[in-house]
């Protein structure tokens, strides 16, 4: 296990390593932050030592050396906006963007293995035919689409439910998660009856029922259980989805996660900001990516030893 951990460790680095550099060079191209935080009467001298305090009077290559010599030392630099280090902001922000998505993804997969299981119990019923249905059309709305639709139906139109912000009661959750939800629920929904459809004519069901376990024993003990692997596998690649994926619904609600303060930052140019939010999050994916693979590890030794020398 220790050689598989440590080369998926090596192999998932690399990305990680395009991502700080790429973010680095294209921060660079939204243009420069003199011109929006310098008046316009701003004179030459003026702007000459900004750009001199911040460092974007060096080179692009000087710049990248000393960003990644901070990186190193795990220094982010500070806020053009605020003034506070920018590591600071992204990690008052993060744990909005998590709580989001970890709520989000356990609703899904709770109820995607309910509902699944449910309908690969008895194919081509009419709750097999519904949920299909509606997995299917769920797996296939975009979610900025649902945002601007739940708040203009719940939000503008019958006022139930606030647009914006976190401030109030578990209604403030509601849209959020439910535009979050609808993709992944309709995905998973599919995968696990998918599973669960061949697990349940597979041998060791038919000796289980032989020996008189209980369906739904037979259903939850047995046929579940071996059908785990690729809803775990899809499971995974959707939790990444919604932490890279949260800034379109951050954005539309309000919400002050990592995705709003991406957004923020671009707008107004505040590079150590976004450098900062792009690589945490990109080490978030990063350790997810690390964490579904031990799992794969753990549930199937194929996967250890498939990985190659």
């Amino acid at each position: 296990m220790t050689t598989f951990l440590r080369k998926r460790i090596v192999s998932s680095a690399i990305p990680l390593v395009v991502v700080v550099l790429g973010v680095f060079i294209l921060a660079r191209l939204t243009g420069n932050p003199v011109d929006l935080y310098l008046p316009l009467s701003a004179t030459a001298e003026q702007r000459a030592a900004f750009s001199a305090e911040h460092g974007f009077d060096q080179p692009i290559l000087v710049q990248l050396w000393d960003y990644l010599g901070q990186v190193v030392q795990l220094d982010f630099g500070e806020s053009l906006r605020t003034g506070q280090p920018a590591a600071e902001m992204v990690l008052e922000a993060f744990p909005a963007t998590l709580q989001l998505a970890a709520v989000t993804m356990l609703i899904a997969i709770v109820g995607a293995v309910l509902i699944g299981s449910l309908a690969a119990y008895r194919p081509n019923s009419l709750a097999d035919r519904t949920s299909s249905f509606l997995s299917m059309t769920a797996a296939s709305i975009p979610d900025f689409w649902f945002a601007i639709m739940g708040v203009l139906v719940f939000g503008v139109s019958l006022g139930i439910l606030p647009t914006s912000g976190v401030t109030g009661g578990p209604e403030v959750w509601v849209l959020p998660i439910a535009t979050l939800l609808i993709r992944p629920f309709g995905v998973l929904v599919q995968v696990v009856r998918g599973s669960m459809v061949a697990a349940l004519s597979a041998p060791y069901v038919k000796v289980a029922r032989s020996k008189g376990a209980s369906e739904q024993r037979v259903v939850f003990g047995h046929a579940l259980r071996n059908a785990t692997m690729p809803v775990l596998t899809v499971a995974g690649d959707l939790t990444i989805g919604l932490v890279n994926g949260a800034v379109v619904v951050e954005t539309i609600f309000g919400w002050p996660g990592i995705g709003k303060l991406m957004i923020d930052s671009i707008l107004q140019r505040d590079f150590a900001v976004l450098q900062a939010a792009v690589l945490l999050t990109a080490v978030t994916i990063f350790l997810l990516n690390i964490l579904i693979d031990v799992c794969y590890a753990l549930l199937d030794a194929r996967v250890r030893q498939a990985v190659p020398a």
